[in-house]
């Protein structure tokens, strides 16, 4: 083999290292991203209304689907380049991050759609109490 040949493999060895520390260190940003558990559990309000916007702003994943996405791109990068001797526990990760966001923003979206029904609820409900004392 010549010393160009071992040079290259060298090199290719480190890039692939490289390469999965910049996964990993995408991964860990967007976990570090995520809302915290406690933020969206512990809410402090005076009425409905409150909790829900409270909750909807914790409920943001903030940078965490870009960081996923620079993840999801060196994997893929390293997968097609046959970088990694073993990628199953990066793809898993990939997935579970992947997975979280999805849930946090679809928790995010049905929180949404309470914000806009509750005061529409309220305001109907007074309505009612309203028609009912008149009559």
């Amino acid at each position: 083999m010549s010393q160009a040949t071992l040079d290259d493999d060298e090199l290719f060895t480190e890039a692939a290292s490289e390469m999965r520390e910049d996964v990993e260190s995408s991964l860990n940003a967007a976990r570090e991203s995520l809302p915290d558990a406690e933020t969206v559990w512990e809410v402090d309000a005076e009425n409905t209304l409150g909790v829900l916007n409270a909750l909807r702003s914790a409920l943001d994943v903030g940078d965490a689907r870009d960081d996923l996405r620079d993840a999801k791109k060196w994997f893929t990068m390293g997968e097609k380049a046959d970088a990694f001797e073993d990628a199953e526990d990066l793809k898993a990760e990939i997935a579970e991050v992947e997975d979280l966001i999805a849930d946090i923003e679809d928790a995010s979206e049905q929180v949404g759609d309470l914000t806009s029904t509750v005061p529409q609820l309220k305001g109907a409900l007074e309505d009612a109490d309203e028609d009912a004392a008149e009559a």
